[in-house]
């Protein structure tokens, strides 16, 4: 009797396959075969031509509760952070907070579904996603990305980070907020300790964050060292901390924008402590003028992946919830341009971004869940080069109809 799928995918191109097609099978949820051929039928049967299935797309960094905010607010802010040397980091985010006293998940809902519309027709099937939880947000941010979770919960999953965007010690209350938002379903525990005003308080800032995630065992995101400081040294503190509490793979560290500044044995040193820690680092380049030293730390063998970080915000005026574009643009800022540089790119918005945010058994092979992407291209290079959305997303094991997902 002729084997019956949910989905069936023929002639396809793998990233390891050489120049032989295969076919795909889909069946309840998860990759059933991967065979040059498969004998069967499907309810969906899809022709991918010899283009190239890979792995679906994964944004590491979002701060989702702020995406098309920019269109509310003046400059001032997108100014200051974009300035060359990133001195003036902190005197953006205390202008970009201004927006959260008009927070209401009623209208930061709308936005989010426009930026997850985006993710569904882009095949990014897994975000990790911030809400500002603080004393002007309040929880409204957290309310509507855990509404935006439940809605997008087949085709985009959500880990939702609270993030307590203005600080935890220069803002009482905010790790009260943190937890509470824990308590209402963010998956995540978040912290910006550089943003305190002495390393006294950014050592407070992480050992209150790990309290809660302890308490709750969650996972931690951090951003570190987001500034054109070189006496920031959050990033160790957090790698340290880590380490001491043995939480190791359970923290994950984002911008560390001051590295650039760092000498090479304290560069070398941070490098030994993540790698022990087991701690991957998000870099955004293309978000500020400063980013931390990616092929360095690519080359010494520590876990480094790409985010989108903003949509159309106080931070970054553009943006489209697509990796390929985010690829795309850090192929040039970073200066990798090879093809053992765009495979590694790829993997740093795939299968790395994946395993940075603990999401399991992500590869596209048999017996894992059914999370791929058909290209337009039959290779990487026309991949990038063209940064348009796939022909099909598959994502949880159902076909995405992308029609469905218009703005």
């Amino acid at each position: 009797m002729e084997e019956k799928f949910d989905i069936l995918v023929r002639n396809a191109k793998l990233r390891k396959g050489g120049d032989k097609l295969f076919d795909i099978a889909v069946k309840g949820g998860k990759v059933a075969k991967i065979l040059e051929k498969i004998e069967g039928k499907a309810e969906k049967e899809i022709d991918a031509s010899g283009k190239l299935v890979t792995e679906s797309f994964v944004n590491t960094h979002l701060h989702l509760c702020k995406v098309y905010t920019l269109e509310m607010m003046d400059e001032d802010a997108l100014k200051d952070y974009h300035g060359e040397s990133m001195g003036k980091a902190m005197t953006a985010i205390e202008l970009a907070a201004r927006i959260k006293e008009r927070y209401d998940a009623s209208w930061i809902i709308k936005n989010v579904r426009k930026a997850l519309n985006l993710a569904a027709r882009n095949g990014v099937t897994h975000i990790r996603a911030f809400a500002d939880v603080d004393n002007k947000a309040k929880l409204e941010g957290i309310k509507a990305l855990l509404q935006a979770k439940e809605e997008y919960k087949d085709v985009v999953e959500l880990q939702v980070v609270a993030f307590p965007q203005d600080g935890v010690v220069r803002e009482p209350g905010a790790k009260e907020l943190v937890e509470e938002a824990v308590k209402m379903g963010a998956d995540v525990v978040g912290g910006i300790p550089w943003i305190e005003y002495t390393e006294e308080d950014e050592q407070a800032h992480i050992d209150a964050m790990f309290e809660i995630a302890e308490k709750y065992d969650k996972d931690i995101s951090m951003l570190v060292d987001d500034a054109g400081d070189p006496t920031l040294k959050t990033l160790e503190m957090l790698a340290v901390k880590t380490i001491k509490e043995g939480r190791f793979g359970r923290s994950l560290a984002h911008h560390a924008r001051a590295m650039q500044l760092y000498p090479e044995p304290y560069f070398q040193k941070l490098v030994a402590l993540l790698k022990k820690a087991q701690m991957g680092v998000v870099s955004d380049p293309h978000t500020g003028p400063l980013h931390a030293r990616v092929k360095e730390m690519l080359a010494e063998g520590a876990l480094v992946v790409l985010g989108q970080d903003d949509i159309s915000d106080a931070y970054y005026p553009y943006g489209r919830n697509n990796m390929l574009e985010v690829v795309f643009l850090n192929s040039h800022l970073l200066w990798m341009t090879t093809r053992k540089d765009m495979e590694k790119l790829y993997d740093m918005v795939t299968v790395d971004a994946a395993k940075a945010m603990n999401v399991k058994n992500f590869e596209l092979k048999e017996g894992n869940p059914a999370n791929f992407v058909v290209l337009k291209e039959d290779n990487l290079r026309e991949a990038i080069r063209n940064h348009d959305e796939p022909l099909y997303v598959v994502s949880h094991g159902k076909l995405v109809d992308k029609d469905e997902y218009k703005n």
